[in-house]
């Protein structure tokens, strides 16, 4: 199987887990206290992935100017989270009286969109590289998709928007994953780009956006998950490798 076709299909399984994660919120019956941990994880997993495996394969690819690229990405998203379109973790729990008129909601949304887009750059790039670097970037985009879906669901119902509409916002994210996807598949030969982009992109959710939420958890269990993602991510590498 070729390697876009692969990213295509773990790509449309990604955006599967955004949805799901918006149907978590939609759904008044689900308990949602899990998610927390899946949040720690992936902030492990995916910190580990971009430091040990994307970043070393962005300097082969680019040599010196991988470090401009990967700051890039690092300062792309922040400048539409934090700057342009300000983004929060868990809307409707955490952040309610935030989020009365409807446009911030759409603020988040348009965060949100550019973040999960590379996403699909992270996985199709890693694929493009090695077979072995793909399947490490995608467990390390999964482990984060429920809660991403969990996340603009939550911000769209606080801002006042219906349940159907909050579910479609999910849908949205899903649409921005594959997006990723097919625009590395159209210029596949630009990949010494988009892996550095995205292992900025990747560095920053991980370290700017998903430590934070957990830090904010009281004891030493969401912060020891953290390490577990990190040890999952290794175990990982190593399996993959000896493969």
């Amino acid at each position: 199987m070729s390697p876009i076709v692969t990213s295509l299909l773990l790509g449309l399984t990604a955006a599967g887990a955004n949805v799901f994660g918006g149907a978590i919120i939609v759904q008044r019956n689900w308990e949602r206290s899990y998610l927390r941990y899946f949040v720690a994880l992936g902030a492990g997993f995916m910190l580990a992935t971009a430091l040990v495996e994307m970043v070393p394969a962005s300097i082969q690819l680019r040599g010196g100017y991988a470090g401009f690229l990967i700051l890039g990405g690092y300062l792309l998203v922040h400048f539409f989270e934090h700057t342009v379109t300000p983004h929060f973790h868990f809307g409707e729990e955490t952040h309610a009286d935030q989020f009365v008129h409807s446009h911030k909601g759409y603020s988040v949304l348009i965060g949100l969109l550019i973040h999960t887009f590379f996403d699909g750059i992270a996985i199709a790039s890693g694929f493009l590289v090695s077979p072995a670097l793909g399947w490490i970037i995608f467990i390390a985009v999964f482990l984060h998709k429920i809660p991403e879906g969990f996340t603009i669901s939550s911000v769209m119902l606080a801002s006042g928007r219906s349940r159907a509409f909050a579910w479609g916002a999910s849908m949205l994210l899903g649409v921005a994953t594959v997006a990723g996807v097919m625009t590395m598949a159209v210029f596949r030969h630009e990949v010494s780009f988009g892996l550095p982009l995205s292992a900025g992109v990747t560095i920053y959710v991980a370290a700017s956006d998903l430590i934070p939420e957990v830090n904010k958890e009281p004891g030493v269990k969401m912060a020891l998950l953290v390490f577990v993602g990190a040890a999952c991510m290794f175990l990982l590498d190593r399996f993959v490798h000896v493969r």
